[in-house]
């Protein structure tokens, strides 16, 4: 795919995150995340966010990371596939150069690693990925890598790669200054933790489309919802919401990181077992099991 190809076709429709396969030491199980890729892939989305995370990139060594991709690769078709990226910059070099190596359509900058950074430092971390690749880029502004909107319009002018913008931050007015300074530029993804809670407000903002960690689990039901935001269908919205939405964002927030656990836990629920997450994340409690069960049989 060309650039702009890549780009409007992840702004075409609902995006989501494999949730990335364990078995009970920890280790990557290849095959269940192929039948799993496999499975999603029947369903409607516009793209797969690989190692993404929703898929413990986190806890992914740079090699896991490709295996990820790699087996991926073998069982998308023509999904298109965003592999994810990140840590200090020479790592996050490595890791793209290597995923455009192994067929990543795009790859995710998620944030550099524990630091604060000048608007400057942010922009040449940045920068020095996209010139290392060909394929796409997709910035992620989350927790200590927020970009403003000249920095964001200064990349797009200086990076023909970068093609997309990504928000986890919930900073809605930084949001909309890059929506509205940059326009069609980029394709402009919502990524807040259960991105559906902030897809109508996000949708105002400019945003193109959302990534939704609910289509691991309830592929029908997050593109039901996706599609009735698109339509301005208020009460399929609303009903939808209070239904699943609201009561899932409850157990979610009983604890930290429950935000990736919760989504294994989906996966167990309806017999599609991802295994645990991996330290230092948590898995849901069996109580907390039984109250997702709850909510979660009814959309099965």
């Amino acid at each position: 795919m060309t650039l702009d190809e890549i780009k409007n076709k992840l702004g075409s429709g609902l995006l989501s995150f494999p949730v990335t396969h364990f078995d009970d030491d920890h280790r990557f199980m290849p095959d269940a995340y192929a039948a799993h890729v496999e499975w999603l892939c029947q369903y409607d989305a516009a793209g797969l966010f690989v190692a993404g995370g929703t898929g413990e990139f986190f806890s992914l060594t740079p090699g896991e990371v490709i295996d990820v991709l790699k087996t991926a690769k073998q069982v998308a078709g023509d999904m298109p596939l965003v592999c994810g990226c990140g840590y200090g910059t020479q790592m996050a070099i490595d890791l793209a150069v290597a995923a455009e190596k192994n067929g990543a359509d795009a790859i995710l900058l998620l944030p550099h690693y524990l630091i604060q950074a000048t608007q400057e430092g942010l922009y040449r971390h940045v920068k020095a990925v996209c010139d290392a690749i060909g394929i796409g880029v997709i910035i992620y502004n989350r927790d200590n890598s927020i970009i403003g909107a000249d920095t964001v319009r200064r990349l797009a002018d200086d990076c023909p790669n970068l093609i997309g913008f990504k928000d986890g931050s919930g900073k809605i007015q930084v949001v909309r200054e890059i929506c509205a300074k940059l326009d069609d530029r980029l394709v402009y993804i919502g990524g807040m933790p259960t991105a559906e809670l902030y897809a109508e407000a996000y949708g105002a903002a400019g945003m193109t489309t959302y990534s939704s960690a609910i289509f691991n689990f309830l592929p029908t039901l997050a593109l039901t919802f996706f599609n009735a935001v698109r339509d301005g269908d208020r009460a399929t919205v609303e009903r939808i919401l209070k239904d699943f939405f609201y009561p899932y964002s409850d157990i979610r927030d009983r604890k930290a990181g429950y935000a990736v656990s919760i989504v294994k836990a989906g996966l167990t629920v309806i017999g599609r077992h991802a295994g645990p997450v991996r330290p230092p994340l948590t898995d849901l409690t069996k109580e907390e099991l039984g109250m997702l069960e709850a909510i979660v049989a009814p959309h099965v």
